[in-house]
């Protein structure tokens, strides 16, 4: 099999059937290979069944292949499955994609090559590889001091309610997977507590019967959407010294929004109580911050994820906590033909922002064909630096790309001269 004038895609969830999708209509070959046994990613096999979307339908779909009519404002796990399955069938991008086919490691070769040896041995020779392998996999647990003789898992490993029946919770974290952890608790379990190491601000999912991320325009600047997230925080839940809280010490967009209604309904409910950070495990006891000591038979740790590609080495491992150093967004500044794709996350749906970047993605690789230095290199020629957060604004993003369209001809113009000037060098 030759495949050394073809891309491998590596990754089959949301953004990899993204790209696939971008490069099949712009006409690039290329491979699409996924551990797992069907496409979808995190939504085929890592959410719980209970999950919703935070964002939208609107904003989580792709803008050229909407969800079904009768799919509701905030689509269940199932439905996203069922989406993004028939997403795939819908453009024929099935026959390119080898499932149950995991990378175990991807090398630089010469020529601006790339060897990919896979878990069964077989190795093949691509011109370029794009890294959708997605951030929520690599668990991260907190570091606990003492031993529980109870039961610790992780959000990736919480699937069903039936695993909270009857018990003492205690979920820690203030993301949207904890929230959701802890109101399930509420519900089925005997006690649930949250452990927040830090408070979050707590948005809503609707306003006025409207999804909160349809609510924020594009023509709004982003110092706008935060005095409108206050207000509404304000007059929807309040201050968080009437939940027992403390305020968060951080503005609101610095971190992941947590969107969510139910944790301060059980709170107010007296089905949730908040606690500070853990200090100590000591048997089935978890001794609290504020010097509060509980029994519990299950701790879940909704401590979110390490951006990982264990399949690299050493010098490709350019990951900065949650920030991959790359340039364009994805692309390197020393290396030709390695795309670290859908590490970042905006404030809203993933779809709407990856098909918009897929066509300016695919002329990126076709221009990239044609010069010999890396497309990093240009964008770092141009100015950019790398990045500073991974969170970004999905209509700053927007205009981002519009404007990147609009001057691709400047992009392309400005390649060529860095190209033949790293050749008059050499």
């Amino acid at each position: 099999m030759n495949t050394q004038q073809k891309q491998l895609i590596l990754g089959a969830g949301f953004v990899g059937l993204g790209i696939a999708q971008a490069l099949k209509a712009a006409g690039i070959a290329y491979d699409q290979v996924d551990a797992s046994d069907d496409v979808g990613g995190n939504w085929y096999h890592g959410v719980y069944e209970t999950a919703h979307i935070i964002s939208s339908r609107k904003v989580t779909q792709f803008t050229h292949y909407p969800m079904p009519e009768h799919y509701p404002d905030f689509p269940s796990a199932q439905q996203m499955r069922d989406y993004l399955q028939n997403f795939a069938d819908h453009f024929h991008l099935r026959p390119n994609i080898e499932l149950q086919r995991k990378v175990t490691a991807v090398h630089p070769i010469a020529d601006h090559l790339w060897k990919v040896t896979f878990a069964n041995g077989e190795q093949r020779i691509y011109k370029g590889v794009v890294l959708c392998n997605g951030h929520h996999w690599c668990k991260r647990f907190p570091d606990f001091t003492g031993n529980f003789s109870g039961e610790i898992i992780h959000s990736k490993d919480y699937k069903q309610p039936d695993q909270l029946r009857g018990k003492r919770v205690l979920v820690i974290g203030g993301g949207n997977s904890a929230c959701d952890i802890a109101a399930e608790a509420a519900r089925v379990g005997a006690r649930s507590v949250l452990s927040l190491r830090e408070s979050v601000w707590f948005l809503p999912k609707t306003v006025a019967g409207v999804p909160l991320v349809d609510i924020v325009q594009g023509w709004m600047p982003e110092a706008l959407q935060r005095l409108l997230a206050y207000s509404i925080i304000r007059l929807t839940f309040g201050k968080h010294e009437q939940y027992g809280m403390t305020k968060p010490q951080y503005r609101i967009f610095e971190k992941h929004p947590t969107l969510n209604d139910e944790v301060p309904y059980y709170i107010k409910h007296g089905r949730i109580t908040p606690k500070p950070e853990v200090q100590q495990l000591a048997g089935d006891n978890v001794e609290f911050a504020d010097g509060s000591i509980e029994a519990f038979d299950l701790i879940v740790c909704a401590t979110g994820y390490h951006v990982a590609y264990p399949f690299l080495p050493s010098d490709l491992q350019r990951v900065r906590g949650p920030i991959v150093d790359c340039y364009g967004g994805a692309f390197l500044a020393d290396y030709k033909g390695l795309a670290y794709m859908g590490w970042g996350q905006v404030r809203g749906g993933v779809g709407s922002v990856i098909a918009a970047y897929g066509p300016l993605f695919a002329r990126l690789l076709q221009l990239q064909d044609e010069i010999n230095v890396p497309l990093g290199l240009v964008f770092k020629s141009m100015g950019q630096s790398l990045p500073k957060t991974h969170l970004s604004d999905p209509h700053q993003t927007f205009r981002l790309l519009k404007l990147l369209q609009w001057g691709f001809p400047l992009v392309r113009k400005k390649a060529h001269q860095v190209d033949a000037k790293h050749r008059l060098k050499n």
